[in-house]
């Protein structure tokens, strides 16, 4: 890790070979190889078979899995991992929304609407609109510049999605009432009440818990 910060060696550009990497750590090749190893599983290197080895994309792909096995492997009491994964989203993203209540351009609000309608066309067919209620929120934070945040978000809704998936717990089983919670924050946005978006996001995330609840006792 120090060889490829001290080189600033940039996601995808390659690394020197295993004799190289040998002579300059004064390390053997098995020492070499296992580092190699430890680092692919964080995303730190890409290991290409008849290639080489390149610098990786260190994404959060291993903090997704290591959540996901967390959640998994409490058989009793995955809705309490769950819905701590939740609160940990829940004050992300509270904090977040009281940063861009009150900068959002029109555009932006442009936007975060046509979500929203399309939001209520599917719900109103009684249909779940897991993808539109990511966008919501990738959007919605767009503005900060902020790559990490899109990041975090991502990896926590792939948490769940994957946890609901191995449990089979049902997709949403009130999508009007999504909807006009996401109708609420985009509300309380363009009249710039910082407070109220604040609101209106803290009672969606109380929704998600109890359709987590719900999912978990076979109901919805």
């Amino acid at each position: 890790m120090e060889l490829i910060l001290d080189r600033k060696l940039q996601p995808g550009a390659p690394l020197p070979t295993e004799t190289e990497l040998m002579e300059d750590l004064g390390v053997s090749r098995n020492s070499v190889r296992e580092a190699l190893k430890a680092l692919q599983a964080l995303d730190i290197v890409d290991i290409r078979h008849g290639y080489g080895t390149y610098v990786g994309q260190a994404s959060l792909t291993p903090l997704v899995d290591g959540l996901t096995f967390r959640a998994l492997s409490q058989l009793d009491d995955d809705t309490r991992a769950l819905g701590e994964i939740l609160q940990v989203r829940e004050v992300l993203e509270e904090g977040l929304i009281r940063r861009v209540a009150a900068s959002l351009t029109d555009a932006e609000l442009d936007r975060l609407e046509a979500i929203v309608v399309r939001m209520e066309e599917t719900g109103g067919t009684g249909s779940p609109f897991p993808e539109l209620d990511r966008e919501f929120h990738e959007v919605l934070y767009q503005s900060l510049g902020n790559t990490l945040v899109p990041q975090l978000l991502g990896a926590f809704w792939n948490v769940f999605r994957r946890v609901s998936a191995a449990r089979g717990w049902t997709d949403d089983p009130t999508p009007g009432l999504t909807v006009r919670r996401h109708r609420d924050i985009l509300t309380a946005l363009r009249a710039r009440d910082v407070e109220g978006a604040q609101r209106a996001m803290a009672d969606h995330f109380r929704g998600i818990e109890a359709r987590t609840g719900q999912a978990t006792r076979g109901v919805g």
